[in-house]
């Protein structure tokens, strides 16, 4: 049996013989490597100072347009009369009137322990003063409606209801109802331990 070749065309390459091996396709050269790298770098770099020009230069007018001051001045000059609009005028102050101070920013609320404090140091007794030096927390006092209002005053006391300072927790609770009034009100002074130090209504 005889092998038989197709007829060759030109310019084709005529096909390997039976068991033969086609030889591998050639590899590229390490200097086409980094050709192609450089181009594709230098591509890069086009194609952001393309980018950037597009973004930067968005002045609509022409070099002839501006004016022959803007490219007299130093740089910071330049710089500066870029960032003003043209149009801008500066401002100008009115003479004989003098710069109105800034408003202050109002002072945070205090919370009621504090108002309460700042009430009795104001129109408290020297006792009812003392006592309330204690008192670490009001809580409900600014929540009142006249229909059951209750109030609780956390104090820095022991001893309870039973214990040597329930003639402060009295005082504390009196001092509270000149501060605050209603048709249903309950205050309740604790010690340090959350046991009822006095109790009265406002």
């Amino acid at each position: 049996m005889t092998y038989q070749q197709p007829p060759s065309q030109p310019g084709q390459q005529p096909p390997n013989p039976y068991g033969m091996y086609a030889p591998p396709p050639k590899k590229m050269g390490t200097g086409a490597k980094v050709g192609i790298g450089c181009g594709g770098a230098f591509g890069a770099l086009v194609l952001l100072g393309v980018i950037g020009a597009a973004i930067g230069g968005g002045d609509s007018g022409t070099p002839a347009e501006k004016p022959a001051k803007a490219a007299a001045a130093p740089a910071p000059e330049r710089a500066k009369e870029k960032a003003e609009p043209a149009d801008a005028k500066p401002e100008k102050k009115p003479e004989g009137k003098p710069d109105k101070p800034e408003k202050k920013p109002a002072p945070a609320p205090k919370s009621p322990a504090d108002q309460f404090k700042a009430f009795v140091a104001k129109h408290g007794s020297p006792n009812e003063k003392a006592a309330l030096g204690h008192v670490a927390k009001v809580q409900g006092a600014d929540e009142l409606n006249d229909i059951l209002d209750s109030v609780d005053i956390y104090t820095d006391f022991t001893g309870g209801l039973m214990g040597p300072h329930q003639s402060e927790g009295k005082l504390i609770a009196s001092a509270f109802a000149d501060w605050k009034e209603s048709k249903n009100g309950l205050v309740t002074v604790y010690d340090v331990k959350g046991e009822i130090l006095s109790n009265g209504n406002f």
